[in-house]
């Protein structure tokens, strides 16, 4: 994929998203406190037209990833809850690409009965791609990296829908890094996002009918870019 598609792809998805109701623009709140012209709710991808269409972006950016040498992997891993359906449906759309893969996800307490155990799907094994919808703070991947090595597999990347390219902390104190640059640096694994903040004001910017409508939000969302956004230098 060319660096123009790629462009493409990401500006398709941020229509898609928006269209479906999952990215809006508003007044919200973040779990760090801060005021946020804008809401990304991969949850509501909640039905199978919108979860095919998600999974579809899910497995270009992973091929295109491994076809230009970024990441190998072998099977993808959902942490629960949310990336239960997006590792299922994304090694389904994977599959109707001809690149059939294992996918496995966790329960959020083990089973004593049955086939027990914590893992449910196939086998942990080889390089295991971690399929979530954010990264907000690092923990889901904190403890997907420890579950994966745990039982056998090695992490070696993790796959997300948007990258907020929101710098840490809370509304008054700022770290110097993304909770995605965090999870690099911390563990060594790249991130791969379909899209980020930085293609939600090109699409603001856009001219379309839709990013004309939501014309008083687009200097509400270059400031909170500026205030709270992370260097990708």
């Amino acid at each position: 994929m060319t660096q123009e598609l790629r462009r493409e792809l990401r500006a398709e998805f941020i229509r898609f998203a928006h269209s479906a109701g999952v990215l809006r623009f508003g007044e919200f709140t973040t779990k760090a406190g801060r005021l946020s012209p804008y809401f990304f709710n991969a949850g509501l991808f909640n039905d199978g037209a919108t979860l095919g269409a998600l999974a579809e972006f899910y497995a270009r950016t992973l091929l295109d990833a491994e076809r230009h040498g970024h990441v190998r992997f072998d099977m993808l891993y959902g942490p629960a809850y949310k990336g239960i359906t997006l590792a299922s449906a994304t090694a389904v759309a994977l599959a109707r690409k001809e690149r059939n893969v294992p996918f496995a996800f966790n329960r959020k307490e083990a089973k004593d009965h049955g086939e027990g155990g914590v893992l449910i799907g196939a086998p942990m094994r080889g390089r295991v791609v971690i399929v979530d919808d954010v990264i907000s703070a690092g923990t889901s991947v904190r403890e997907s990296v420890e579950m994966i090595r745990a039982h056998g597999g090695e992490p070696v990347g993790v796959l997300i829908a948007l990258d907020r390219q929101e710098r840490g902390g809370n509304a008054e104190n700022v770290s110097e890094l993304s909770a995605v640059q965090e999870v690099e640096q911390k563990y060594g694994l790249p991130v791969f996002a379909i899209a980020g903040l930085d293609d939600v004001l090109t699409f603001l910017d856009s001219g379309s009918e839709a990013a004309s409508a939501l014309a008083p939000y687009r200097q509400r969302v270059a400031e909170y870019r500026m205030r709270y956004g992370a260097s990708t230098s």
